[in-house]
């Protein structure tokens, strides 16, 4: 038996002092020390550091990765394979700082896979973070080649969010938690009889990994997910740091490291294991860009539930449009082989709403859970502060973002107002599990 134990600090209060430490729910950080660690990477040419509350009137413009602070008080690497040396990850303790995260994001320059935040209004509603408490690294880079570019691979600011929040976990490192979250992963064939007489139940994963071209998908270990074929794992692997996230994916639909980290549908598996289903595990799939592709990996995860036993299973993709074809093919070849399966993912359905929710639709995909159309129009007001650069939603391509439409205008107003698609709002879709949207009969 695996055991990860995950110790809990819950933060209330986040402000500035003289030293990082963490004391009744209130955590203090030595900005200058934290900028000072973040900029022994020279790729950094500039930084700042803020705290974003919620209820404050800030937006939060380009922001590329999320992720909790935590600490492994063992000295592992809290990402193994990207913040340190390779080690196994599933078992053993970590600390983390919950109801906070980091934010990385671009002090002037966006990217398609970006998104916005806001803490106030209207807008906070639409993304998990805009109710924790931010602290927000706004960093420009050296990183030439991609400045201008759509698509980035954003590796200096991603890794910097990465090791700032290593940094930030060191406040709690020797402390006793306020609580304990235990995850005990049994092998399959070693279960009690009451638990194998349960409805067996797998999760099937679908990282981003369609990008050929190395650094711009989700990382296992360090190791680009466009390597990757379908495989078992244990799913405190992913709760405990094995997975990243990339820079590729339209915003609302995207993982970002903090989603992994507390990963929803993991944690709600593992409530219901032993009493209504017995949890399997997890297949953590991949997502293709040719036919072939697509078709072998839904062969081998087809396969491996069936090996596992598994009656049921749950299919949940990273993102929409060429992925749906991965996600639905799934789906079908698991029916195929006796498994009932639901899906969960966002839909495409245009702003009108009308359009084909998923690129591809099967009669044999009959339980899809939808967690909103990526399309739909939002407008917001202007907001008193924004970290990092307003202009980037309109002018650096960021997906739901725009320089000008015929009717609409531009996304980003000359008042600071601005309109543009779900896609944008920063890992909005909750397709971890998080989601608080509903469906709505008219």
């Amino acid at each position: 038996m695996k055991k990860l134990e995950i110790g809990n600090f819950y933060v209330k209060e986040v402000d500035f002092g003289d030293e990082t430490k963490y004391s009744d729910g209130r955590l203090m950080i030595n900005r200058q020390e934290a900028m000072n660690y973040v900029l022994e990477d020279s790729h950094i040419i500039s930084l700042n550091i803020e705290i974003a509350r919620p209820g404050e009137d800030i937006r939060i413009v380009p922001v590329k990765e999320a992720v909790e602070p935590r600490i492994r008080p063992d000295g592992r690497a809290l990402f193994p394979g990207v913040t340190g040396d390779l080690a196994p990850t599933g078992e053993g303790v970590v600390h983390a700082l919950k109801g906070v995260s980091v934010l990385g994001v671009g002090e002037h320059y966006g990217s398609f896979g970006d998104g916005v935040v806001d803490m106030s209004g209207e807008g906070q509603k639409y993304t998990r973070f805009g109710n924790l408490i931010n602290i927000v690294l706004i960093a420009n880079t050296d990183e030439e080649e991609e400045r201008f570019e759509q698509q980035k691979k954003n590796h200096a600011i991603r890794w910097a969010t990465h090791r700032l929040a290593e940094y930030i976990g060191k406040a709690v490192v020797e402390l006793e938690p306020e609580d304990k979250e235990i995850y005990k992963f049994e092998g399959v064939t070693k279960r009690s009889e009451n638990i194998n007489k349960l409805p067996s139940v797998v999760l099937v994963m679908q990282p981003q990994s369609q990008m050929e071209t190395m650094g711009y998908n989700d990382l296992i270990y360090g190791w680009d997910m466009n390597h990757y074929v379908p495989t078992f794992i244990n799913p405190n692997e992913i709760l405990d740091g094995a997975l990243i996230s990339g820079s590729f994916m339209p915003s609302s639909s995207k993982w970002a490291t903090y989603d992994m980290q507390n990963f929803d549908t993991i944690k709600e598996l593992y409530s219901r294991h032993g009493k209504e289903i017995n949890f399997l595990g997890i297949i953590l799939s991949n997502l293709n860009v040719s036919l072939e592709q697509k078709e072998r990996s839904a062969i081998f995860v087809a396969n491996i539930a069936k090996s596992l036993g598994a009656d049921g299973a749950i299919v949940t993709e990273e993102g929409y449009g060429n992925p749906d074809v991965d996600y639905v093919r799934c789906i079908v070849a698991l029916e195929d082989v006796g498994v009932k399966t639901v899906g969960i993912s966002n839909e495409c359905t245009g702003r009108d709403g009308k359009s084909q929710p998923l690129v591809v639709l099967n009669e044999k995909a009959t339980a899809l859970v939808s967690t909103g159309n990526v399309s739909d129009l939002i407008e917001l007001p202007a907001c008193k502060t924004v970290y990092g650069e307003l202009a980037a939603l309109g002018r650096d391509g960021l997906s739901g973002g725009w320089e000008g439409d015929e009717k609409l205008g531009p996304s980003v107003r000359e008042d600071g107002s601005i309109i543009l698609e779900n896609n944008a709002m920063f890992c909005g879709d909750g397709i971890s599990g998080w989601s608080v949207k509903t469906v709505k009969e008219f």
